[in-house]
C-alpha cells in the first residue's frame, strides 16, 4: 500500500470494520441525525483568531468537527478547499485522521467528484481510501462503469455518484432525454440495478429539485442519498425530507456547509456552529415521522 491509512481504529482487525453503509445507518440511529456537516474551509471567512495561525485550515475545521460531532450523521470535507492551499492536503489528511480518532462513529465522505479511466481511477481510489482514510468518496459516473470499478471493488467503502445536482446548470445535461427517460433517471436506475451489487453505492441529489428527488427515491429504493443545496442555494428542508426519506425516516445525508461553518464570525464560532447543526437536525427531524 502506497499510503498507510490514517484511519482511526488502530488495532481493529480489518474484518471487524463496518462498511460505509453499515456505519452510516448505525450513525443515523445513534445520533438521531441526518445532518451532513460540510467542511469547505475558506480562510477569508475565518474568525480573527485564525489570522496568524499557520495551521488555520486544520485548526478551524477541527474545532468545527469537535463542536458539531454530537449532531452529525456524517462529515463531508471538500477536497478543493484544502488542495488550493500549500500543505492543504496534509491538513485534510490530519483532519480525517482526527475525525476517525476522536469521532470514529461518524462517517467521512470525501467530496472529490472523481471520474477517470480505469488505471487513473485506481490511483484516485488509493488517494481517497488509503491516503486520506475516507469512508466514502463522491464520484462522477460520466465515463461509465470501468471508471467506477476500482472504487466499487472496495466494497467496505462508499461510492456516492452524482445523479441530479443542485446547481442551476444541472438541467443542461442531466435532464436530456435518453431513450424515453431523462439522463438523471437512467443514471439512478443503472447504479441501483447494475453497479450496486455489493450494496456500497449512494447518489447525490440536489435539494433544489424536490420533484426529481422524489423520482430518484422511487428508482433507488433504500439507497442513501447525499443532499446538497440546503440553505445558501435555497433548498427547502421539508420538501427534501418529504420527498427523499425512506420508509423508516432515514436514507438521507442532508448537507450544510456555510450555514454551519460560518454561523458566527466571532469568538463563539464553534458554539454557533454547534447550535446551527443542532437546529438543522431538529428541523429535519420534525418532518421524518
Amino acid at each position: 500500500m502506497l499510503f498507510p491509512s490514517p484511519l482511526a481504529g488502530e488495532g481493529i482487525e480489518p474484518e471487524s470494520r463496518m462498511t460505509f453503509i453499515e456505519k452510516l445507518r448505525t450513525r443515523w440511529q445513534q445520533a438521531d441525525s441526518l445532518v451532513c456537516v460540510g467542511l469547505d474551509p475558506d480562510p477569508a471567512k475565518f474568525p480573527d483568531a485564525f489570522v496568524d495561525d499557520e495551521d488555520a485550515l486544520f485548526s478551524f475545521c477541527r474545532d468545527i468537527v469537535d463542536a458539531t460531532a454530537g449532531f452529525a450523521g456524517a462529515f463531508k470535507p471538500q477536497i478543493a478547499y484544502f488542495a488550493a492551499h500549500n500543505d492543504g492536503e496534509a491538513a485534510l489528511q490530519r483532519l480525517i485522521a482526527h475525525i476517525n480518532g476522536a469521532h470514529p462513529d461518524v462517517p467521512v465522505i470525501l467530496d472529490a467528484k472523481r471520474g477517470d479511466i480505469g488505471s487513473t481511477a485506481e490511483q484516485y481510489a488509493v488517494e481517497a481510501f488509503d491516503r486520506f482514510g475516507a469512508d466514502a468518496v463522491t464520484l462522477n459516473p460520466y465515463m461509465g462503469r470501468d471508471s467506477a470499478a476500482p472504487f466499487l471493488a472496495r466494497n467496505d467503502r462508499g461510492c456516492v455518484f452524482l445523479c441530479h445536482t443542485s446547481n442551476a446548470g444541472a438541467r443542461d445535461f442531466q435532464e436530456l432525454d435518453v431513450g424515453g427517460e431523462p439522463l438523471y433517471q437512467r443514471i439512478a436506475r443503472t447504479i441501483a440495478n447494475e453497479w450496486n451489487g455489493d450494496g456500497n453505492c449512494a447518489l447525490v441529489v440536489g435539494a433544489t429539485f424536490p420533484g426529481e428527488l422524489k423520482a430518484i427515491r422511487g428508482i433507488a429504493g433504500d439507497m442513501p442519498l447525499l443532499i446538497p443545496g440546503i440553505g445558501a442555494q435555497g433548498g427547502d428542508v421539508e420538501a427534501v425530507v418529504r420527498n427523499g426519506k425512506t420508509a423508516d425516516g432515514t436514507g438521507l445525508m442532508i448537507n450544510s456547509s456555510r450555514g454551519i461553518l460560518y454561523a458566527s464570525g466571532g469568538a463563539d464560532y464553534a458554539e454557533a456552529a454547534a447550535d446551527a447543526a443542532k437546529s438543522l437536525r431538529d428541523e429535519i427531524n420534525r418532518y421524518r415521522v
